[in-house]
């Protein structure tokens, strides 16, 4: 089922997960994001080879991806089945057109418990890696 874009966070058909997900983009606040994640919570990146496995890890991921994509981020179509959405996104960085697609799990209680990115092109997707790397290397101590 797709929702309509231009109100996400109010349209009652989108689940509840979706609708904490689209708030916290247009709002950002690392107590809230940290809130959504599941203890056993796994993000897969389209610049990492290996799951980052724990909320901490997919904390810095999302928030850097948050940091990175942000600005420029908006949803243009979404589904939804059971536990599952797939979020289809547009972004820039640097110029360059990035266009993806976010694919999130939760458990019964709503928490996330898987968060794949998927990006093309492949200039779009370089640039987000090298901007995501930025990004990380500024959140560690």
């Amino acid at each position: 089922m797709a929702s309509d874009p231009t109100s996400p966070t109010t349209d009652e058909t989108v689940p509840g997960t979706v609708r904490a997900w689209h708030a916290l983009v247009a709002d950002p606040d690392p107590a809230a994001l940290r809130g959504m994640l599941a203890d056993d919570v796994t993000f897969r990146s389209p610049a990492v080879h290996t799951p980052q496995e724990g909320p901490d890890r997919t904390f810095a991921y999302l928030w850097a991806a948050l940091a990175v994509l942000g600005p420029e981020l908006v949803y243009q179509r979404e589904w939804y089945t059971g536990d599952s959405a797939v979020l289809e996104f547009t972004s820039s960085i640097d110029g360059l057109d990035v266009h993806g697609v976010d694919l999130i799990t939760w458990d019964e209680a709503g928490s996330i418990v898987d968060f794949t990115v998927m990006a093309r092109p492949l200039r779009g997707l370089q640039a987000l890696i090298a901007a995501m790397g930025a990004e990380l290397q500024k959140s560690q101590p």
